[in-house]
């Protein structure tokens, strides 16, 4: 047999293969995307019921080390942690305040003022911990160092330790002040990001309203993937039953960033590849309902299939035995394949079928500052109606 008749056969196996699976929007992929293009208000508001009760639950989010009476497993530190809850004892004092009082400042004064401060069970200063001009004080909070109850407990100490010669230590304080330190310039990250994201997508697809879309939808969908890590692991709904932790009550402070490093990044690739594939569907036709479908039909399948991959490889970190890792492998496998469903399926063609033509504003200005051209391919149909 020759080379072109190999090259022959191959044609007609594929071509048969093309007859008998047919085109990706004849499936069920193209299916939903019909059934979404007649039905985008009642889609939309599935969609954001679901990503609403998500979102409000992320708001909850508390960056902060795990509660001692709620880390897992059995043992001294567990049993002693039970012994003290009975006894009536604050879980304060696994995470005590410790203040040091220098130049020569007398303790006593401070004990005082601290047992008078809200949200404190008890303060001592035992005399054997001084050396010379210097001593400690130790606090002990009425909750545990790692609740929310401390932020605010931790800002009425300073204020009262003003102008007492005492500074205020602890592994809490250190605590907060490790959290503030990463999330007090979070938003300028996240505006950063967003922003250029947004500029080079407007450039991509050359318009404003695509952009500002895609930004916007991505930072809902990491709200919600926020929400689902505090539902699961901070307010204990599963975690228990199911990976043996119980409510933490909080969120290790390096997942949220972590999970934002992540999740945005291949949130936004998916989004970059679903609306690529209509842009070019509406420069070939010039129907934004058409567009939106086909883009939908043709990626649908692909974005679904990369999104259960990465699920899987994530969802394997969840039989890490720490906490922590634990929190951040469910965060980015439930995640992205949320980001793959109700974002990408739902939502987004969902509104953009109620924006029609809008998708594709760009004023002429903006285009001038983007460096792109506002048509640079139209549709043989609309080239046909301007000229007739």
């Amino acid at each position: 047999m020759s080379r072109w008749q190999v090259v022959s056969q191959l044609a007609g196996t594929v071509e048969g293969w093309s007859g008998r699976f047919g085109h990706p929007e004849d499936g069920w992929w193209g299916r939903w995307a019909a059934f979404v293009m007649r039905r985008p208000v009642a889609i939309g508001s599935v969609g954001l019921v679901i990503v609403g009760a998500l979102v409000y639950s992320g708001l909850h989010l508390n960056p902060s080390e795990a509660q001692v009476k709620d880390f897992p497993g059995r043992g001294d530190a567990i049993n002693g942690r039970t012994a003290l809850a009975a006894a009536g004892i604050s879980a304060g004092v696994f995470k005590p305040f410790v203040v040091l009082v220098e130049n020569g400042a007398r303790p006593q004064p401070i004990v005082a003022k601290l047992r008078g401060t809200p949200g404190v069970a008890a303060a001592v200063a035992p005399p054997d911990w001084r050396k010379g001009t210097s001593s400690l004080v130790e606090a002990f909070p009425s909750s545990d160092g790692a609740a929310k109850a401390v932020r605010s407990t931790i800002t009425r100490v300073r204020n009262e330790l003003k102008g007492t010669g005492g500074t205020l230590g602890g592994v809490a304080a250190e605590d907060r002040d490790f959290v503030h330190a990463v999330y007090s310039n979070f938003p300028y990250v996240l505006g950063f990001v967003v922003l250029f994201s947004f500029i080079l997508l407007a450039r991509a697809f050359r318009s404003l309203i695509l952009p500002l879309k895609a930004v916007v939808l991505n930072l809902v969908s990491l709200g919600a993937a926020y929400g689902i890590i505090v539902f699961i692991f901070q307010e204990g709904h599963g975690s228990n039953a199911i990976w043996g932790v119980p409510a933490t009550q909080s969120i290790i402070p390096w997942i949220p960033l972590m999970i934002f490093a992540f999740l945005f990044g291949l949130s936004m690739d998916y989004e970059v590849f679903m609306l690529t594939r209509m842009r070019e569907a509406y420069d070939e036709t010039g129907d934004t309902q058409a567009a939106v479908a086909l883009g939908l039909a043709r990626t649908g399948k692909l974005v679904t299939s990369a999104a259960l991959i990465l699920m899987f490889a994530f969802f394997v970190l969840a039989s890490s035995p720490g906490v922590d890792i634990k929190q951040f492998g469910i965060g980015l496998a439930a995640g992205i394949i949320f980001d793959a469903t109700v974002i990408r399926a739902l939502l987004v063609p969902a509104v953009m079928r109620l924006l029609g033509r809008w998708n594709w504003w760009l004023p002429a200005p903006a285009a001038k500052v983007l460096f792109v051209r506002r048509d640079r391919t139209l549709a043989p149909e609309r080239t046909a109606l301007e000229s007739a």
